[in-house]
C-alpha cells in the first residue's frame, strides 16, 4: 500500500515522463500518485494542462492525480499562482516550503498554510508552531520527506506538528527512478525522523488514503 502525494516529471525538473514514472510507482505496489510539477507565474498554463493529460494512465496503470508545486513564488503572489493553477484543473496544490537547502524567499510557509487552497506544504523546514497551528486550521498537511538535503528538518517537522495535532504524510519528491519508494522505504523515513510507529503507519498508509477517497 502506497500513495505518494509529490512527484515530478520532464514537465519541470524531473527525469521521466509521465507514463514511465507512474509505471515505476505501480511496480513499486503504488495504489496511487500525484503528478506534481513546478510551477510559478511563467509556465502553469503550460504545465498543468499536460499533466492533465496524464489523467489517462489510470485506466491502465494507478490513479494519477494532476497537481502542481508551487516554487519559489513571492509569497504576495503566492494566491494568485494557484489560484489560476486550480481553474486549470490541477487537483492537488503543493507548496514549496522553506527548505534550508534552497533560498526560499521568508513567509513561503506562512503564505502557504494561509491559503485553504493549499493541499499540502512540502519540506517545510524550520517551520514555526503558530505556522504549524495555521496548517491545522486550514486543514493542510505537512510533508515529511524522503528526499535528500530537504529531509534534515524532519525531526524538527515531526516535533512541531504532534505538538499541534497536524497531519502528516510521507512523500518522495521524487525527481528521478531511484528516488520513489515502498511501502517499507516510506515507513523508514518516518521512523527515523522520530515518528512513533502509529503515527508512521497514519502518516504512510491512513492519511494518503483519506485524501484520495475527499478526492473522489
Amino acid at each position: 500500500m502506497r500513495i505518494d502525494l509529490h512527484t515530478h516529471t520532464i514537465l519541470s525538473d524531473g527525469e521521466l515522463t509521465p507514463a514511465e514514472l507512474v509505471r515505476r510507482a505501480m511496480v513499486l505496489g503504488h495504489d496511487a500518485i500525484a503528478i506534481t510539477d513546478h510551477v510559478d507565474m511563467t509556465n502553469v498554463d503550460f504545465v498543468v494542462p499536460a499533466i492533465l493529460r496524464a489523467i489517462d494512465l489510470s485506466k491502465d496503470y494507478i490513479r494519477t492525480i494532476p497537481g502542481v508545486e508551487i516554487t519559489h513564488v513571492p509569497p504576495k503572489q503566492m494566491a494568485k499562482v494557484i489560484k489560476r493553477a486550480k481553474e486549470l484543473g490541477a487537483q492537488w496544490i503543493v507548496v514549496h516550503g522553506e527548505t534550508p537547502s534552497e533560498p526560499v524567499a521568508e513567509g513561503t510557509n506562512l503564505a502557504a498554510v494561509s491559503n485553504p487552497d493549499v493541499d499540502l506544504l512540502a519540506h517545510p523546514g524550520l517551520i514555526t508552531e503558530d505556522e504549524m497551528r495555521k496548517a491545522v486550521e486550514n486543514d493542510i498537511l505537512i510533508e515529511v520527506t524522503g528526499r535528500a538535503w530537504h529531509n534534515i528538518t524532519n525531526g524538527h517537522v515531526v516535533n512541531v506538528a504532534r505538538s499541534a495535532g497536524a497531519k502528516m504524510v510521507i512523500n518522495s519528491d521524487a525527481h528521478g527512478p531511484n528516488d520513489l519508494m515502498d511501502e517499507a522505504k516510506a515507513m523508514k523515513v518516518a521512523r527515523g525522523a522520530g515518528m512513533t510507529a502509529k503515527e508512521a503507519k497514519d502518516a504512510v498508509t491512513k492519511t494518503p488514503y483519506d485524501v484520495i477517497k475527499k478526492l473522489g
